[in-house]
């Protein structure tokens, strides 16, 4: 099957159009959605285009041109309309300042490839290939998309994103019917917008640098102060956490604070938000040492598991790669080796593996748990 060149979308700069574009879609309409946004120097992704498609009709939504959440809500958040996209993750970031909750029901199509035994992070252009026998260009990948006029190649790159989503949705449905697995994927969707759509960043941070994991608990909790101050004031001023602390200085500032503001412009030199306010702040929060109560409220970091802890991580890999053969998915689908560590390191059940996978992998798990 050849690329449809000739697939046109409608260019829409005004609610009234998009309005009555949506307007005619019936109940539990498939609809494909896309989006292209910007990120090289903010925090919050910039919505520069929606695309969806429904039924041979595709339209372009220009986001810069009117406020489209009012028109969006109604149909995608609590309408009976099935948003199929293609690993949404990102996708559903952007559009979250329109949908806070994300979409009503949402079919992630990558998700649903792994469900069915096509492998785990399943590009677009590959599962079109696949199932709809189609070549993709991906030659504006790195387009400037808050560019207008968008040029002819820009809009049919967008257009193309949504073309197949509909006809990858009816066979994806089918497949997962047949395994049984269209509960499975529904939850992972679900788990999927919780995350994405989540309003606070994570409230341990300093769990993910195990650089720091024998650093005494009062030091980690400094660290933990650091990186909770540098996601607020991203948010605060719309730029990148690096922009403000990379990873490398926020350690190092916890584990030798500086003695003076001076001392402190110093080592933050190329740091681009890091203005006079901010290092004020900043050097603030390292003069005094957290209270108990702080480092109470401070998650341990993870250390490398060793010993008896190393030998129960092997043999619950190992459990899980051979559950995953039996199942056919992807081991990395059915349970990633770093939650095993975190249930290893921790002993507490993670919230990963909450929902289905704790119906097929607790009880097998639980017993492999090493003692103490």
């Amino acid at each position: 099957m050849s690329v449809p060149e000739a697939a046109s979308a409608a260019w829409i700069d005004r609610r009234d159009a998009l309005e009555a574009w949506l307007a005619t879609l019936p109940a539990g309409a498939a609809l494909g959605v896309d989006t292209e946004f910007m990120r090289r120097s903010t925090f919050y992704p910039q919505l520069a285009l929606l695309q969806l498609g429904w039924n041979g009709r595709y339209a372009l939504v220009d986001p810069l041109a009117f406020d489209i959440g009012d028109a969006l809500r109604p149909r995608l958040a609590s309408g009976p309309a099935i948003t199929v996209m293609h690993s949404a993750g990102e996708d559903l970031e952007a559009l979250a300042p329109l949908l806070p909750d994300g979409p009503g029901t949402l079919f992630d199509t990558q998700i649903a490839a792994a469900f069915v035994g096509m492998g785990l992070g399943l590009s677009y252009r590959a599962l079109v290939a696949e199932l709809v026998g189609a070549e993709l260009d991906k030659g504006e990948t790195r387009s400037d998309w808050l560019q207008r006029p968008l040029t002819d190649s820009q809009r049919l790159y967008a257009t193309l994103d949504v073309v197949h989503l509909e006809p990858l949705h009816a066979q994806l449905v089918a497949r997962l019917a047949e395994r049984g697995r269209i509960a499975w994927h529904a939850e992972d969707c679900e788990r999927l917008k919780r995350r994405a759509n989540a309003h606070h960043g994570d409230a341990q941070p300093q769990r993910g640098f195990r650089a720091a994991a024998d650093w005494p608990r009062a030091q980690q909790a400094l660290l933990r102060r650091l990186l909770l101050w540098r996601d607020r004031s991203a948010r605060t001023l719309d730029r990148p956490r690096s922009w403000l602390l990379e990873d490398a200085l926020a350690l190092s500032l916890a584990q030798n604070p500086p003695s003076s503001l001076a001392e402190l412009e110093q080592r933050c030199r190329g740091q681009r938000a890091l203005r006079s306010p901010q290092r004020a702040e900043l050097f603030d929060l390292l003069a005094s040492g957290p209270d108990p109560q702080e480092v109470a409220a401070t998650a341990a970091i993870a250390a490398p598991v060793s010993g008896a802890a190393k030998k129960a991580l092997a043999a619950m890999k190992d459990s899980v790669d051979r559950l995953a053969a039996d199942l056919d998915l992807p081991p990395g689908l059915l349970c990633p080796r770093k939650v095993l560590e975190e249930y290893v390191s921790t002993g507490e059940w993670p919230e990963f593996l909450e929902g289905w996978r704790h119906e097929v992998l607790h009880q097998r798990l639980a017993t492999l748990l090493p003692d103490g």
